[in-house]
């Protein structure tokens, strides 16, 4: 892993922000959300350019080297722009599932391609029941001799349609394994599903005996995919920090320049009042999302427990920010044309991505009973 200094973070978020500002204006993110794919080419390759698709990828095979801090800190400026990408996807998701394996070969091939964007991938983890455990996995392997096939299905597969790498976690009669697919194999099924944020893309894959490479791991798989999955909760809690943060200065603002009585309607003590608890959830959400990304980098004994408690505290002060600032912004916010409830679409459908807040709670609780 590159060692980056707090300059080295600094330039890199100041670039990421210059250029979302640029080319992830409102107006880009509602004509990108509104295509099919739901995705810029044009801005991706820019994001590639800058080193942001393969930030996680280790400098061996052509990536930045980074690691939780530097993403988690990218994420809050995706956040705030609602960046519609598949970076959660294939630049840290499928990155971390094929860096946890320690599959030499696998990543040889494969994460160069991540790094440089040419290739987006996706894993394929939960089924209809979306759990986002290992008894919710929705797929089976079955093995003949050396070849395997899969059938089955996995759900809430985000950015299935813009992938072109599935790595599928199915279940063997051994236990967990992952699976490498390419979509236009036959027997593979990319549906759709519909979203209430239009900025995000997920998909149900259903697998008909389709013949799959299974990648060896030097560690139990499901280890693997928790460890990925742990770091994709840290970018979202970044995404979701960074997100409140954008509608507290956007509610703010408002709340100075709108008038009512004569006076700015932020001078009323309710207004304040409430600004007042938005600033506290956005703080403690950025606490929180940080802390986890510390803990994690450093791999602290209370690293779990961290990811756990950013998990829930991250998606429940982003949707009460965003809840409360359409409150805030009065009758303007319900239309169509002002952002806020695009942030709350953003919002909500984070606060079930990877499981909902009472999942992690629960997580979290548990932690701490192991570590007492």
């Amino acid at each position: 892993m590159a060692e980056f200094t707090s300059d080295d973070r600094g330039a890199l978020r100041e670039a990421l922000r210059r250029l979302l500002q640029d080319h992830g204006s409102e107006a880009d993110v509602r004509r990108t959300m509104i295509t099919d794919s739901g995705h810029d080419p044009a801005l991706w390759r820019r994001l590639t350019d800058m080193g942001i698709t393969g930030l996680l990828v280790g400098e061996a095979h052509g990536g930045g080297g980074g690691g939780p801090i530097e993403i988690e800190m990218v994420m809050e400026e995706a956040g705030a722009a609602l960046l519609c990408s598949p970076l959660l996807s294939t630049g840290i998701l499928a990155v971390g599932l094929l860096q946890g394996l320690g599959n030499a070969e696998a990543a040889a091939r494969l994460l160069p391609a991540i790094a440089d964007g040419s290739r987006i991938a996706t894993v394929a983890i939960t089924g209809t029941t979306g759990t986002w455990t290992e008894a919710g996995v929705g797929v089976t392997a079955t093995r003949s001799g050396e070849d395997w096939t899969l059938d089955g299905t996995a759900s809430y597969v985000t950015h299935g349609q813009l992938a072109d790498v599935l790595l599928v976690v199915a279940d063997t009669p051994d236990g967990t394994a992952i699976f490498e697919v390419e979509p236009s194999t036959a027997g593979v099924a990319v549906a759709a599903l519909p979203t209430f944020d239009h900025t995000l893309r997920l998909a149900r894959i259903n697998f008909s005996g389709v013949p799959a490479r299974v990648l060896a791991s030097n560690r139990p798989a499901w280890e693997a995919v928790q460890e990925a999955m742990d770091l994709a909760l840290v970018a979202l809690a970044g995404e979701q920090a960074g997100g409140a943060r954008a509608v507290l200065d956007m509610t703010v603002a408002y709340a100075k320049s709108r008038v009512q009585f004569g006076r700015a309607i932020g001078s009323f003590q309710a207004i304040k009042h409430m600004a007042t608890d938005l600033l506290l959830e956005t703080e403690s959400a950025t606490s929180a999302a940080r802390h986890a990304a510390r803990c994690l980098a450093e791999n602290t004994p209370d690293a779990a427990a961290a990811i756990s408690l950013a998990a829930f505290a991250c998606a429940d002060a982003f949707v009460t920010t965003t809840a409360t600032s359409i409150q805030m912004h009065g009758g303007i916010a319900f239309t169509w044309d002002h952002p806020a409830h695009l942030y709350l679409r953003r919002a909500r459908a984070d606060a079930q991505l990877f499981g909902n807040s009472n999942y992690h709670r629960e997580r979290y609780v548990q932690h701490l009973e192991r570590q007492s």
